[in-house]
C-alpha cells in the first residue's frame, strides 16, 4: 500500500449505509469492476461515471452502516477509491474494508466535493492545501499497512500456501 496518496474528494453525509454504496440487486457478483459500475447509483448517480482512480471519499459519521456485505468496500475499490475518511465507521464495514485492502481513516475533515487531499498514512496527516487546512489522525501501524497492501484475506492465503509448500 502506498504510504501517501493524493485524491479528489467525493463528499457524503452521515449514516451512508451499504445499500447506498451498492444496491442489493447487484449482489449477484463479487467482481469489483462490475460492482463499481453501480456504486452509489441510487443516491449519487454521477459517481460511477465520474470517479477516477485515486479519488477519496470524505463522509460524516457512521459510514458503511447496514448489512455486513463485503460487496460495499469491494465496489469502492473497483471504482478506484484510494481511501475513505470519516469520523467513524460501522464496525463490520471497517473490518470488511481491512480484509480486502481498502484503507479507512477516522478523522473529521471539512473538505468538500472536488477538493484535493494529500493523505500521509505513515505520519497521520491529511492536507487540503487549497483551503490551507491540515488534519491529523493516529498513523496507521506498520502491520496494518502491510495487511492493507494486499488485504487480510490475500495475506492469509499466501501464508497458508507457504505453510503447505
Amino acid at each position: 500500500m502506498e504510504k501517501n496518496i493524493r485524491g479528489r474528494v467525493w463528499r457524503f453525509p452521515e449514516n451512508v449505509d451499504t445499500d447506498q454504496i451498492i444496491p442489493a440487486k447487484y449482489l449477484v457478483t463479487g467482481d469489483p469492476d462490475e460492482l463499481a459500475k453501480h456504486a452509489f447509483e441510487l443516491v449519487r448517480p454521477d459517481f460511477a461515471g465520474n470517479v477516477r482512480k485515486g479519488d477519496v471519499i470524505v463522509a460524516e459519521k457512521n459510514f458503511g452502516s447496514g448489512s455486513s456485505r463485503e460487496h460495499a468496500p469491494r465496489a469502492l475499490l473497483g471504482a478506484g477509491i484510494s481511501c475513505v475518511i470519516a469520523p467513524s465507521f460501522a464496525r463490520i464495514f471497517y473490518r470488511n474494508s481491512i480484509n480486502i485492502g481498502l484503507p479507512l481513516v477516522e478523522c473529521e475533515v471539512d473538505s468538500g466535493d472536488g477538493a484535493v487531499l494529500d493523505v500521509d498514512f505513515e505520519n497521520g496527516t491529511i492536507l487540503d492545501a487549497e483551503a490551507g487546512r491540515e488534519y491529523t489522525f493516529p498513523p496507521l501501524p506498520d502491520f496494518l499497512m502491510k495487511l492493507l497492501d494486499v488485504g487480510l484475506i490475500e495475506n492469509t492465503k499466501r501464508k497458508l500456501e507457504r505453510m503447505k509448500g
